[in-house]
């Protein structure tokens, strides 16, 4: 073919590709066939996704990733679109997604660069950092505090991680414990076979304010790490995370966020009408200034 022709065959397939609407991909493709998404939970990652009175999913991740299905619904023109749920813990979690158990993974989970060797997160719909609960009559303070005594966090999770890279590095003779769940972790602490407890703050918070007796325990020290945690979902679908990462900015800049926000963090939560009493922190309020799923490492 003479080159002229040539080169007008070559920008005429390069604009009719760019024209060509993103296919689906094969978790949405997934989701259109069986008329069904699956969302991963915790039992009790409290305010985020845990188990009400009657052991329904609930929280704020969870009623965040219920405006992700709508819009993946809408998406996919599929006029109902059911939900099935599968209960994971900080062990299982990421698998769940990554092996295709879960479609969407709505919990605590920290966005780091390890983890998104695996999965794909959308943008952070909360920003913490790790700090300790300890006995309300403790005389512990920081992290060097716990030198010599035993602090516990849950299998799988950053702030174990940052545990044993801190004593490790700053020689503190902690004695490390782990525990599969973030309640047996608390409990631990009430019941003195533990001195403290490492965990997301705004999960600490979550954790005391469903004990017996909340007076009883503390949150103390500076922040150990910070966590930017967002909804996972599988890293091999392009289009399903234009949608999800679209419908979380609607979200943010339509302030609906906000007002889910403070449905769980500042007012009665189920299944016992406490309140966490925590307003939105300026770390996350400035980062939904310009929401994005890039966070830094």
């Amino acid at each position: 073919m003479p080159l002229q022709p040539l080169m007008h065959a070559v920008v005429a397939a390069v604009c009719a590709a760019a024209v060509v609407p993103a296919r689906a991909g094969e978790v949405l493709d997934r989701i259109q066939q069986r008329g069904k998404i699956v969302i991963a939970h915790r039992e009790a990652s409290v305010p985020f996704s845990y188990l009400d009175g009657n052991g329904r999913p609930i929280g704020y991740a969870i009623e965040l990733c219920h405006k992700l299905a709508d819009a993946i619904a809408e998406k996919l023109k599929l006029r109902h679109l059911a939900i099935d749920y599968l209960l994971v813990t900080s062990a299982t979690r990421i698998a769940s997604v990554a092996e295709g158990r879960a479609d969407l993974a709505c919990d605590s989970t920290t966005n780091n660069a390890e983890r998104r060797r695996k999965v794909a997160f959308t943008v952070p719909h909360y920003i913490t950092g790790a700090r300790y609960v300890v006995r309300a009559t403790s005389p512990i303070q920081q992290l060097v505090d716990f030198e010599g005594k035993t602090l516990l966090s849950t299998t799988g999770t950053t702030p174990l991680k940052a545990l044993q890279q801190a004593n490790r590095e700053r020689l503190l003779r902690i004695r490390i414990g782990e525990v599969d769940d973030h309640v047996r972790g608390v409990e631990a602490v009430e019941n003195g076979t533990a001195d403290g407890f490492a965990m997301d703050e705004v999960l600490l918070y979550g954790l005391i304010a469903t004990r017996p007796d909340p007076s009883k325990l503390k949150v103390v020290g500076k922040y150990l790490t910070i966590e930017p945690l967002g909804i996972m979902y599988s890293r091999d679908d392009a289009e399903l995370k234009r949608i999800v990462d679209d419908e979380m900015k609607r979200l943010i800049r339509s302030r609906e966020a906000y007002a889910i926000h403070d449905r769980w963090f500042t007012q009665p939560i189920p299944p016992s009408g406490r309140n966490l009493n925590l307003p939105m922190n300026y770390l996350l309020r400035d980062f939904w200034k310009y929401p994005t799923d890039r966070v830094p490492d």
